[in-house]
């Protein structure tokens, strides 16, 4: 279980919400460390309910830095004025699942994720396998989530 959110539950996002947030967005932003500090990188990613899954390339920066440190952040938001301001950020360990790079051999782990990366991206295609790129697991063990919407209910200056 990932460790509970302590600050600002008043506009956290359920569970609920959480879940259904992270299905509809298209793209998340990775924060790995390199070995000259922070590297942050745009991804489509799909999310199963328990896991966010990059379909990184193996040959990117971001793949270099999970290999040599696995610990991860994926920030997902939406919104451009303030009140419509939400998001989740998720901090895990990124672990590699199936070949490297992935060519199509079947395997029964990535399946699900390949469907709806699949769904998602190529409007039900069948999965892209160019030899370029790899999976990633990220297992939240942290989740954050805020949506500022819910702070119309609370009166506009509550967040401010």
């Amino acid at each position: 279980m990932p460790e509970e959110q302590r600050r600002h539950r008043a506009i956290a996002m359920s569970p609920a919400e959480v879940d259904a947030f992270l299905r509809e967005q298209p793209v998340c932003r990775v924060a790995t460390t390199s070995a000259g500090g922070p590297h942050l990188s745009p991804l489509w990613f799909v999310w199963d309910g328990e896991a966010v899954w990059l379909y990184s390339l193996t040959r990117s920066q971001r793949w270099t830095d999970v290999t040599r440190d696995p610990a991860v952040a994926v920030l997902v938001d939406a919104g451009v004025e303030y009140l419509e301001l939400r998001g989740v950020e998720l901090r895990g360990t990124a672990e590699i699942v199936g070949e490297i790079p992935r060519t199509g051999t079947p395997d029964d782990r990535l399946a699900g994720p390949e469907r709806v990366f699949a769904d998602k991206y190529a409007g039900g295609a069948a999965m892209p396998h160019d030899g370029k790129h790899a999976w990633l697991r990220v297992t939240p063990r942290k989740v954050t989530s805020w949506d500022f919407r819910k702070l119309a209910g609370l009166g506009a200056d509550a967040g401010r």
